[in-house]
């Protein structure tokens, strides 16, 4: 059994330097067919992604998401942003997310799991929670991207509340959204590469 290795409290990781994030000019909006095929056969070439999506918020009691609304996959050189509301990009998506020998890395998974087999209709392969691989390797509180990045980096991941909160099923993302949604992929990635997984 590991030692039990204690991971940094907020106050502590608002004190460290910002960990660099992917601009705009390294980001990808996937809204039309031709950027869907073009994204797929980018990222295909990857031994993993950094992965995660994203759904509109819901506010009322017994409330249902139709999400997810957005997918984001990241390689450590940048981010793709898909929209799902157009057929050929979720088509694409499920093909990307139902690919085997790819490992699809990131944070809080099952709940995106649980969606895309709801929306997508398709049982995503590779996927590979990085909690689970803290937990291994003996961090007893669950481990976020904000935490993660603080014990690897020695570094501070800025997480728009807003942006969190935003309506994601919009068809038109703002900036503020996009560069939120890459990042949560692009920290993921990251994370992947420094666990030497």
């Amino acid at each position: 059994m590991n030692a039990q290795r204690p991971t940094p409290d907020k106050d502590a990781i608002a004190l460290l330097p910002e960990f660099e994030r992917l601009g705009l000019d390294r980001i990808s909006l996937v809204n039309t067919a031709a950027q869907a095929h073009q994204a797929h056969d980018q990222l295909i070439t990857a031994r993993a992604w950094g992965f995660d999506t994203e759904s509109k918020p819901t506010f009322k009691v017994g409330e249902q998401s139709d999400g997810p609304h957005i997918l984001q996959l990241a390689t450590p050189e940048r981010a793709w942003v898909f929209q799902l509301h157009e057929p050929e990009c979720r088509a694409v998506a499920a093909d990307l997310l139902a690919r085997g020998g790819i490992a699809k890395a990131g944070f809080g998974l099952g709940d995106d799991r649980k969606r895309i087999v709801h929306k997508l209709g398709i049982d995503p392969q590779g996927i590979l929670e990085l909690n689970t691989i803290f937990r291994e390797r003996g961090y007893r509180k669950d481990m976020g991207v904000k935490g993660a990045v603080a014990v690897l980096f020695n570094q501070r991941f800025i997480k728009s509340k807003k942006a969190a909160t935003s309506n994601w099923a919009n068809t038109r993302l703002s900036e503020a959204q996009l560069v939120y949604a890459a990042n949560d992929a692009y920290a993921a990635i990251r994370v992947w590469q420094a666990l030497e997984l």
